[in-house]
């Protein structure tokens, strides 16, 4: 997506990441038309009140739900890459998750577990939900999903394993389709020392546990 001639909402948080909202309006503009052009289709009146400004709308909220696609995961994780002598499992778990189903697009929301073993390098915790984001907020399926995160902290890391565990519910089954609405996917990707039983099972185990 091409950020040139972006109107940026920035917001900095307490971590020192950044908050932009980029909207393009030669995107808005395009977007809202096609919308309006959808909601005569659907039988509705653009013109009343109530819909006036919902072409506006639905374009920056589809811009901000998929502005993953201005982000470079890997870049997140380099700008906080340490050396560090430190070879047990790290594991950050319940990273909320909100995607775009790529098929019907609608959300499908959840939590993901993730695990590294570092191998000389360690990251600053607060990016790897940022790597969760930077892939979440595209046009999904979950198992791609998975694996995209996966395979950007082995790749970038260069850890002795990686493991992700992914729960998620999707509202293409709940609000249409088969309409089960206490489904949950579960997609699992590991690498490493986490292709073993004994180093896997204690993944799962601590995932699984509470802190008291």
């Amino acid at each position: 997506m091409n950020n040139e001639n972006y109107n940026h909402d920035d917001e900095e948080g307490i971590d020192g990441y950044i908050k932009i909202d980029r909207y393009n309006p030669a995107f808005i503009e395009s977007i809202s038309t096609h919308y309006k052009d959808i909601l005569v289709q659907l039988g509705e009146d653009p013109n009343r009140e109530g819909l006036v400004k919902t072409p506006e709308r639905v374009a920056k909220a589809l811009l901000f739900l998929t502005h993953g696609y201005d982000l470079n995961p890997h870049a997140i994780l380099e700008s906080a890459k340490f050396k560090e002598d430190y070879s047990q499992m790290v594991v950050v778990k319940d990273i909320e998750i909100y995607s775009m189903c790529e098929h019907h697009m609608l959300p499908f929301f959840g939590k993901a577990h993730i695990a590294y073993i570092p191998n000389g390098h360690v990251v600053g915790l607060s990016k790897i939900p940022r790597v969760v984001d930077a892939y979440a907020r595209r046009l999904q399926v979950q198992e791609r999903l998975t694996n995209q995160i996966r395979d950007c902290i082995h790749d970038t890391l260069q850890p002795i394993g990686v493991a992700v565990v992914m729960e998620c519910r999707h509202l293409c089954m709940c609000m249409r389709g088969v309409q089960k609405q206490n489904s949950v996917t579960t997609t699992s990707a590991f690498t490493g020392e986490f292709l073993k039983e004994k180093t896997r099972t204690e993944f799962l185990q601590l995932i699984s546990s509470k802190l008291s």
